[in-house]
Protein backbone atom coordinates (compact mmCIF):
# COMPACT_ATOMS: atom_id res chain seq x y z
CA UNK A 1 0.00 0.00 0.00
CA UNK A 2 1.14 3.46 -0.75
CA UNK A 3 1.60 5.89 1.70
CA UNK A 4 1.10 9.49 1.83
CA UNK A 5 4.18 12.04 1.28
CA UNK A 6 3.47 14.24 4.41
CA UNK A 7 0.94 17.10 4.87
CA UNK A 8 0.45 19.42 2.53
CA UNK A 9 0.91 23.32 3.16
CA UNK A 10 -2.70 23.87 3.07
CA UNK A 11 -3.17 21.13 5.54
CA UNK A 12 -0.73 22.34 8.04
CA UNK A 13 -2.32 25.76 7.88
CA UNK A 14 -5.71 23.61 8.83
CA UNK A 15 -3.63 22.38 12.31
CA UNK A 16 -2.77 25.67 13.04
CA UNK A 17 -6.55 26.97 12.85
CA UNK A 18 -7.27 24.32 15.27
CA UNK A 19 -4.12 25.82 17.59
CA UNK A 20 -6.20 29.46 16.76
CA UNK A 21 -9.62 27.83 18.08
CA UNK A 22 -7.77 26.32 21.03
CA UNK A 23 -5.84 29.93 21.68
CA UNK A 24 -9.32 31.57 21.16
CA UNK A 25 -10.88 29.47 23.74
CA UNK A 26 -8.64 29.39 26.21
CA UNK A 27 -8.05 33.44 26.15
CA UNK A 28 -11.57 33.80 27.03
CA UNK A 29 -11.11 31.60 30.55
CA UNK A 30 -7.70 33.09 31.03
CA UNK A 31 -8.00 36.59 30.23
CA UNK A 32 -11.30 38.14 30.10
CA UNK A 33 -13.03 36.41 33.29
CA UNK A 34 -10.00 36.83 35.22
CA UNK A 35 -10.39 40.27 34.80
CA UNK A 36 -14.11 39.84 35.42
CA UNK A 37 -13.38 37.98 38.66
CA UNK A 38 -10.91 40.39 40.02
CA UNK A 39 -12.25 43.90 39.05
CA UNK A 40 -16.52 43.46 38.47
CA UNK A 41 -16.76 41.00 40.71
CA UNK A 42 -13.97 42.11 43.14
CA UNK A 43 -12.42 38.52 44.02
CA UNK A 44 -9.02 38.05 45.03
CA UNK A 45 -6.95 37.56 42.18
CA UNK A 46 -5.29 34.22 43.53
CA UNK A 47 -8.94 32.71 42.74
CA UNK A 48 -8.81 33.15 39.02
CA UNK A 49 -4.80 32.40 39.48
CA UNK A 50 -5.68 29.14 41.10
CA UNK A 51 -8.15 28.17 38.92
CA UNK A 52 -6.08 28.59 35.49
CA UNK A 53 -2.95 26.69 37.69
CA UNK A 54 -5.77 24.16 38.10
CA UNK A 55 -6.09 23.98 34.62
CA UNK A 56 -1.99 23.46 34.21
CA UNK A 57 -1.99 20.52 36.67
CA UNK A 58 -5.08 18.42 35.35
CA UNK A 59 -2.68 18.57 31.85
CA UNK A 60 -0.28 16.20 33.46
CA UNK A 61 -2.98 13.43 32.33
CA UNK A 62 -1.58 14.26 28.28
CA UNK A 63 0.11 11.09 27.88
CA UNK A 64 -2.97 9.17 28.44
CA UNK A 65 -4.95 11.13 26.14
CA UNK A 66 -1.90 11.06 23.94
CA UNK A 67 -2.15 7.71 24.43
CA UNK A 68 -5.99 7.01 23.30
CA UNK A 69 -5.27 8.81 19.91
CA UNK A 70 -2.63 6.44 18.97
CA UNK A 71 -4.82 3.54 19.40
CA UNK A 72 -7.83 5.44 18.22
CA UNK A 73 -9.00 5.03 14.73
CA UNK A 74 -8.42 9.01 14.42
CA UNK A 75 -6.48 11.73 15.71
CA UNK A 76 -9.17 13.93 14.04
CA UNK A 77 -12.15 12.30 17.13
CA UNK A 78 -9.74 13.28 19.53
CA UNK A 79 -9.15 16.52 18.34
CA UNK A 80 -12.62 17.54 17.87
CA UNK A 81 -13.57 16.16 21.39
CA UNK A 82 -11.11 17.67 22.48
CA UNK A 83 -12.56 20.99 21.74
CA UNK A 84 -16.07 20.37 22.77
CA UNK A 85 -15.01 19.60 25.86
CA UNK A 86 -12.87 22.78 26.45
CA UNK A 87 -15.85 24.47 25.16
CA UNK A 88 -18.18 23.07 27.72
CA UNK A 89 -15.43 23.55 30.40
CA UNK A 90 -15.37 27.66 28.88
CA UNK A 91 -19.21 28.04 29.04
CA UNK A 92 -19.63 26.35 32.88
CA UNK A 93 -16.48 29.08 34.26
CA UNK A 94 -18.67 32.24 32.68
CA UNK A 95 -21.07 30.78 34.91
CA UNK A 96 -18.84 30.23 37.53
CA UNK A 97 -17.71 33.71 37.08
CA UNK A 98 -21.72 35.31 37.07
CA UNK A 99 -21.92 32.74 40.28
CA UNK A 100 -19.50 33.92 42.37
CA UNK A 101 -21.40 37.38 42.90
CA UNK A 102 -24.18 35.53 44.50
CA UNK A 103 -22.79 32.00 46.10
CA UNK A 104 -18.92 32.17 46.84
CA UNK A 105 -18.34 28.65 47.67
CA UNK A 106 -20.51 26.66 44.95
CA UNK A 107 -18.77 29.35 42.47
CA UNK A 108 -15.41 28.17 43.93
CA UNK A 109 -16.48 24.64 43.72
CA UNK A 110 -17.82 24.44 40.44
CA UNK A 111 -15.22 26.49 39.33
CA UNK A 112 -12.90 23.43 40.07
CA UNK A 113 -14.82 21.17 37.50
CA UNK A 114 -15.20 24.03 34.95
CA UNK A 115 -11.54 24.65 34.85
CA UNK A 116 -10.59 20.88 34.84
CA UNK A 117 -12.95 20.18 31.98
CA UNK A 118 -11.00 22.90 30.40
CA UNK A 119 -7.47 21.20 31.26
CA UNK A 120 -8.67 18.36 29.68
CA UNK A 121 -9.95 19.92 26.70
CA UNK A 122 -7.02 21.77 25.84
CA UNK A 123 -4.61 18.69 26.58
CA UNK A 124 -6.68 16.20 24.47
CA UNK A 125 -7.23 18.51 21.45
CA UNK A 126 -4.13 19.95 21.80
CA UNK A 127 -1.95 16.39 21.89
CA UNK A 128 -3.58 15.31 19.33
CA UNK A 129 -3.11 18.25 16.75
CA UNK A 130 0.76 18.15 17.67
CA UNK A 131 0.44 14.68 17.16
CA UNK A 132 -0.74 14.78 13.96
CA UNK A 133 1.65 17.26 12.87
CA UNK A 134 4.77 15.18 13.76
CA UNK A 135 2.88 12.17 11.73
CA UNK A 136 2.64 14.17 8.86
CA UNK A 137 5.32 16.88 8.29
CA UNK A 138 8.29 15.67 6.39
CA UNK A 139 11.67 17.03 8.29
CA UNK A 140 12.94 19.52 5.81
CA UNK A 141 8.74 21.26 6.66
CA UNK A 142 9.22 20.83 10.44
CA UNK A 143 10.83 24.38 11.82
CA UNK A 144 8.56 26.23 9.18
CA UNK A 145 5.39 23.88 10.27
CA UNK A 146 6.23 24.68 13.71
CA UNK A 147 6.12 28.47 13.28
CA UNK A 148 3.03 28.37 11.15
CA UNK A 149 0.91 26.98 14.17
CA UNK A 150 2.59 29.18 16.62
CA UNK A 151 2.28 31.88 15.17
CA UNK A 152 -1.37 31.24 14.00
CA UNK A 153 -1.99 30.01 17.92
CA UNK A 154 -0.87 33.44 18.84
CA UNK A 155 -3.31 35.07 15.91
CA UNK A 156 -6.15 33.62 17.12
CA UNK A 157 -5.51 34.79 20.76
CA UNK A 158 -5.25 38.42 19.51
CA UNK A 159 -7.88 38.76 17.00
CA UNK A 160 -10.28 36.76 19.81
CA UNK A 161 -9.46 39.28 22.32
CA UNK A 162 -9.81 42.08 20.09
CA UNK A 163 -13.65 40.94 18.87
CA UNK A 164 -14.46 40.21 22.51
CA UNK A 165 -13.28 43.42 23.96
CA UNK A 166 -15.26 45.19 21.14
CA UNK A 167 -18.49 43.31 21.75
CA UNK A 168 -18.53 42.84 25.80
CA UNK A 169 -18.94 46.38 26.68
CA UNK A 170 -21.02 47.69 28.09
CA UNK A 171 -20.79 44.74 30.36
CA UNK A 172 -23.69 42.61 31.48
CA UNK A 173 -23.55 39.01 32.49
CA UNK A 174 -26.26 38.77 29.35
CA UNK A 175 -23.91 40.64 27.23
CA UNK A 176 -21.17 38.20 28.32
CA UNK A 177 -23.43 34.60 27.55
CA UNK A 178 -23.98 35.77 24.35
CA UNK A 179 -20.34 36.90 23.22
CA UNK A 180 -18.93 33.96 24.98
CA UNK A 181 -21.36 31.35 23.19
CA UNK A 182 -20.95 33.38 19.81
CA UNK A 183 -17.00 32.39 20.40
CA UNK A 184 -16.66 29.16 21.36
CA UNK A 185 -19.55 28.44 18.93
CA UNK A 186 -17.29 30.04 16.13
CA UNK A 187 -14.09 28.32 16.96
CA UNK A 188 -15.93 24.68 16.96
CA UNK A 189 -17.04 25.61 13.24
CA UNK A 190 -13.60 27.03 12.05
CA UNK A 191 -12.21 23.74 13.97
CA UNK A 192 -14.25 21.55 12.06
CA UNK A 193 -13.83 22.55 8.93
CA UNK A 194 -10.24 22.59 9.56
CA UNK A 195 -10.13 18.73 10.39
CA UNK A 196 -12.48 18.00 7.86
CA UNK A 197 -10.73 14.92 5.82
CA UNK A 198 -7.25 15.76 7.25
CA UNK A 199 -6.22 12.79 8.12
CA UNK A 200 -5.48 10.12 4.75
CA UNK A 201 -8.10 7.50 4.45
CA UNK A 202 -5.77 4.91 6.74
CA UNK A 203 -5.26 6.21 9.76
CA UNK A 204 -1.91 7.21 10.88
CA UNK A 205 -0.71 6.25 7.35
CA UNK A 206 1.71 9.08 6.67
CA UNK A 207 5.34 8.07 5.40
CA UNK A 208 7.86 9.78 7.90
CA UNK A 209 6.57 8.02 10.75
CA UNK A 210 4.09 4.69 10.13
CA UNK A 211 4.85 2.07 12.54
CA UNK A 212 3.97 -1.83 11.14
CA UNK A 213 3.38 -2.83 14.97
CA UNK A 214 0.70 -2.46 17.17
CA UNK A 215 1.11 0.75 19.71
CA UNK A 216 2.30 -0.98 23.08
CA UNK A 217 0.13 -0.26 26.45
CA UNK A 218 0.14 3.01 27.99
CA UNK A 219 2.47 1.98 30.54
CA UNK A 220 4.98 -0.18 28.36
CA UNK A 221 4.66 2.79 26.16
CA UNK A 222 5.98 5.20 29.04
CA UNK A 223 8.70 2.89 29.95
CA UNK A 224 10.16 2.26 26.45
CA UNK A 225 10.03 7.20 26.62
CA UNK A 226 11.76 6.90 29.94
CA UNK A 227 14.41 3.85 28.68
CA UNK A 228 15.81 6.65 25.91
CA UNK A 229 17.98 8.88 26.78
CA UNK A 230 17.62 11.33 24.25
CA UNK A 231 13.74 11.30 25.61
CA UNK A 232 14.60 11.97 28.80
CA UNK A 233 17.24 14.76 28.50
CA UNK A 234 14.14 16.40 25.89
CA UNK A 235 11.59 16.01 28.79
CA UNK A 236 14.11 17.83 30.87
CA UNK A 237 14.85 20.58 28.68
CA UNK A 238 10.99 21.42 27.93
CA UNK A 239 10.62 21.54 31.87
CA UNK A 240 14.01 23.97 32.14
CA UNK A 241 13.30 26.34 28.80
CA UNK A 242 9.82 26.68 29.28
CA UNK A 243 9.97 27.54 32.99
CA UNK A 244 12.16 29.87 31.74
CA UNK A 245 10.07 31.58 29.55
CA UNK A 246 7.40 31.89 31.55
CA UNK A 247 9.21 33.49 34.27
CA UNK A 248 9.27 36.99 33.21
CA UNK A 249 5.59 36.80 32.18
CA UNK A 250 4.10 38.09 35.42
CA UNK A 251 6.91 40.60 36.77
CA UNK A 252 7.56 42.07 33.26
CA UNK A 253 5.05 44.46 33.83
CA UNK A 254 5.67 45.23 37.21
CA UNK A 255 9.28 45.48 36.38
CA UNK A 256 9.02 48.24 33.75
CA UNK A 257 6.37 50.22 36.78
CA UNK A 258 8.97 49.91 39.47
CA UNK A 259 12.04 50.33 38.37
CA UNK A 260 12.00 52.54 34.80
CA UNK A 261 8.42 54.27 36.50
CA UNK A 262 6.71 53.75 33.46
CA UNK A 263 2.98 54.26 33.23
CA UNK A 264 0.29 50.68 32.86
CA UNK A 265 0.08 52.22 29.10
CA UNK A 266 3.61 52.22 28.77
CA UNK A 267 4.16 49.33 30.35
CA UNK A 268 1.77 47.39 28.40
CA UNK A 269 3.19 49.03 25.33
CA UNK A 270 6.81 46.96 26.68
CA UNK A 271 4.83 43.48 27.01
CA UNK A 272 3.75 43.85 23.13
CA UNK A 273 6.98 44.74 21.65
CA UNK A 274 8.33 41.90 23.63
CA UNK A 275 5.51 39.90 21.56
CA UNK A 276 6.63 41.24 18.28
CA UNK A 277 9.79 40.16 18.93
CA UNK A 278 8.55 36.63 19.55
CA UNK A 279 6.98 36.31 16.15
CA UNK A 280 9.92 38.15 14.34
CA UNK A 281 12.15 35.31 16.17
CA UNK A 282 9.84 32.68 15.50
CA UNK A 283 9.35 33.81 11.57
CA UNK A 284 13.11 33.33 11.50
CA UNK A 285 13.80 29.95 12.73
CA UNK A 286 11.09 28.72 10.39
CA UNK A 287 12.34 30.08 7.47
CA UNK A 288 16.35 29.12 8.76
CA UNK A 289 15.21 25.76 9.72
CA UNK A 290 13.08 24.72 7.10
CA UNK A 291 13.45 26.78 3.62
CA UNK A 292 16.84 26.33 3.27
CA UNK A 293 16.99 23.24 4.25
CA UNK A 294 20.04 21.15 2.93
CA UNK A 295 21.49 24.67 2.00
CA UNK A 296 22.54 25.86 5.44
CA UNK A 297 24.94 24.24 8.21
CA UNK A 298 22.38 25.39 10.92
CA UNK A 299 20.41 22.49 12.53
CA UNK A 300 17.25 22.91 14.43
CA UNK A 301 19.43 22.06 17.62
CA UNK A 302 21.43 24.87 16.53
CA UNK A 303 18.35 27.28 16.46
CA UNK A 304 17.47 25.87 19.74
CA UNK A 305 21.12 27.07 21.56
CA UNK A 306 21.20 29.97 19.92
CA UNK A 307 17.95 30.88 21.10
CA UNK A 308 18.46 29.67 24.41
CA UNK A 309 21.84 31.50 24.96
CA UNK A 310 20.55 34.66 23.53
CA UNK A 311 17.81 34.85 25.96
CA UNK A 312 19.95 33.99 28.31
CA UNK A 313 22.36 36.87 27.39
CA UNK A 314 19.13 39.44 26.83
CA UNK A 315 17.79 38.30 30.82
CA UNK A 316 21.71 39.54 31.66
CA UNK A 317 20.95 42.43 29.94
CA UNK A 318 17.42 42.99 32.09
CA UNK A 319 19.43 42.24 35.01
CA UNK A 320 21.84 45.06 34.68
CA UNK A 321 19.17 47.22 33.38
CA UNK A 322 17.61 46.59 36.90
CA UNK A 323 20.16 48.31 38.86
CA UNK A 324 21.32 50.71 36.21
CA UNK A 325 17.48 51.96 35.74
CA UNK A 326 15.89 54.80 33.37
CA UNK A 327 19.63 55.17 31.43
CA UNK A 328 19.17 51.40 30.39
CA UNK A 329 17.74 50.92 26.53
CA UNK A 330 14.97 48.74 28.13
CA UNK A 331 13.02 48.55 25.05
CA UNK A 332 15.69 46.93 22.25
CA UNK A 333 16.71 44.63 25.27
CA UNK A 334 12.87 43.36 26.04
CA UNK A 335 12.43 43.20 22.19
CA UNK A 336 16.01 41.25 22.07
CA UNK A 337 14.28 38.64 24.93
CA UNK A 338 11.26 37.81 23.01
CA UNK A 339 13.28 37.01 19.58
CA UNK A 340 15.36 34.72 20.86
CA UNK A 341 12.51 33.23 22.83
CA UNK A 342 10.97 33.06 19.19
CA UNK A 343 14.06 31.54 18.31
CA UNK A 344 14.07 28.71 20.65
CA UNK A 345 10.40 27.95 21.06
CA UNK A 346 9.91 27.16 17.07
CA UNK A 347 12.96 25.36 16.60
CA UNK A 348 12.24 23.17 20.03
CA UNK A 349 9.07 22.54 18.56
CA UNK A 350 11.11 21.26 15.49
CA UNK A 351 12.82 18.99 17.12
CA UNK A 352 10.04 17.67 19.04
CA UNK A 353 8.05 16.29 15.94
CA UNK A 354 11.40 14.63 15.21
CA UNK A 355 12.23 12.93 18.29
CA UNK A 356 8.12 12.11 18.59
CA UNK A 357 8.10 9.55 15.51
CA UNK A 358 11.91 8.35 16.67
CA UNK A 359 10.07 5.32 19.02
CA UNK A 360 10.41 1.67 17.61
CA UNK A 361 6.74 1.15 18.97
CA UNK A 362 5.39 4.15 20.53
CA UNK A 363 3.66 6.99 18.61
CA UNK A 364 3.82 10.02 18.26
CA UNK A 365 0.83 11.01 20.71
CA UNK A 366 2.08 9.57 23.88
CA UNK A 367 5.10 11.47 23.56
CA UNK A 368 3.72 14.40 22.18
CA UNK A 369 1.81 14.05 25.53
CA UNK A 370 4.96 13.24 27.93
CA UNK A 371 6.43 16.73 26.86
CA UNK A 372 3.24 18.73 26.76
CA UNK A 373 2.63 17.54 30.68
CA UNK A 374 6.16 18.95 30.80
CA UNK A 375 5.33 22.19 29.17
CA UNK A 376 2.21 22.66 31.13
CA UNK A 377 3.64 22.42 35.04
CA UNK A 378 6.68 24.52 33.43
CA UNK A 379 4.36 26.77 32.69
CA UNK A 380 2.22 27.04 36.02
CA UNK A 381 5.13 26.72 38.13
CA UNK A 382 7.18 29.64 35.70
CA UNK A 383 4.80 32.18 36.77
CA UNK A 384 4.12 31.32 40.41
CA UNK A 385 7.95 31.43 41.02
CA UNK A 386 8.73 34.65 39.66
CA UNK A 387 5.90 36.23 41.06
CA UNK A 388 6.42 34.81 44.24
CA UNK A 389 10.54 35.24 43.58
CA UNK A 390 10.47 38.98 43.10
CA UNK A 391 8.00 39.09 46.19
CA UNK A 392 10.98 37.18 48.73
CA UNK A 393 13.53 38.93 47.25
CA UNK A 394 12.31 42.89 47.29
CA UNK A 395 11.13 42.07 51.08
CA UNK A 396 14.99 40.64 51.68
CA UNK A 397 16.48 43.56 49.64
CA UNK A 398 14.47 45.82 50.74
CA UNK A 399 14.92 47.51 47.45
CA UNK A 400 13.12 46.68 43.44
CA UNK A 401 15.95 46.52 41.26
CA UNK A 402 18.26 44.03 43.62
CA UNK A 403 14.87 41.81 43.58
CA UNK A 404 14.25 42.11 40.06
CA UNK A 405 18.38 41.52 39.59
CA UNK A 406 18.13 38.10 41.22
CA UNK A 407 15.01 36.56 39.68
CA UNK A 408 16.49 37.50 35.74
CA UNK A 409 19.75 36.02 36.67
CA UNK A 410 18.53 33.31 37.82
CA UNK A 411 16.19 32.66 34.40
CA UNK A 412 19.10 32.93 32.69
CA UNK A 413 21.11 30.36 34.50
CA UNK A 414 17.87 28.48 33.36
CA UNK A 415 17.86 29.19 29.87
CA UNK A 416 22.31 27.92 29.89
CA UNK A 417 21.07 24.78 31.70
CA UNK A 418 18.05 24.40 28.92
CA UNK A 419 21.04 25.23 26.03
CA UNK A 420 23.29 22.39 27.60
CA UNK A 421 19.83 19.97 27.70
CA UNK A 422 19.28 20.58 24.28
CA UNK A 423 22.51 19.52 22.76
CA UNK A 424 22.76 16.65 24.62
CA UNK A 425 18.86 15.28 23.72
CA UNK A 426 19.65 16.32 20.19
CA UNK A 427 23.24 14.89 19.82
CA UNK A 428 24.39 13.26 16.44
CA UNK A 429 24.91 9.51 16.95
CA UNK A 430 22.71 6.71 16.56
CA UNK A 431 22.90 2.57 17.46
CA UNK A 432 23.99 0.50 14.72
CA UNK A 433 20.94 -2.04 15.41
CA UNK A 434 18.78 1.49 14.85
CA UNK A 435 20.78 2.54 12.05
CA UNK A 436 20.71 -0.99 9.87
CA UNK A 437 16.42 -1.24 10.87
CA UNK A 438 16.39 2.74 9.33
CA UNK A 439 18.02 1.63 6.07
CA UNK A 440 16.09 -0.93 5.58
CA UNK A 441 13.01 1.08 5.92
CA UNK A 442 14.75 3.22 3.78
CA UNK A 443 14.93 0.73 1.42
CA UNK A 444 10.87 -0.49 1.78
CA UNK A 445 9.51 3.24 1.40
CA UNK A 446 11.86 3.74 -1.79
CA UNK A 447 10.77 0.15 -3.51
CA UNK A 448 7.24 1.65 -2.30
CA UNK A 449 7.85 4.90 -4.74
CA UNK A 450 9.67 2.83 -7.96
Amino acid sequence: MTKSRGLTWFAIIRIGLVQASIGAMVMLTTTVLNRLMVVEYALAAAIPAGLVGWHYAVQLCRPLWGHGSDKGGSRAVWIMGGLAVLALGALLAVQVTLMTAVSMSLGIALGVLAYALIGVGVGASGTSALALLASGVTPERRAAAAAVTWIMMIAGIVVSAITVSQLIDPFSPQRLWWVASGLLVACLLVAAFATFRLEPREAFDFLETAKDTEPPSFKDALSEIFAEKAARRFTLFIFASMMAFNMQDLILEPFAGLVFGMTPGESTGLGGLQSGGVLIGMIVAGIGGSAFAGRMLVELRHWIVFGCLGSALALCGLAIGAVVGSGWPIHINVFALGFCNGLFAVAAIGAMMGLAGSGERTREGVRMGVWGAAQAIAFGLGGLVGALGVDFARAAYGADGPAFQLIFAIEGALFVVAAWLALRATQKGISPKKAAKSALNNEERQGAFA
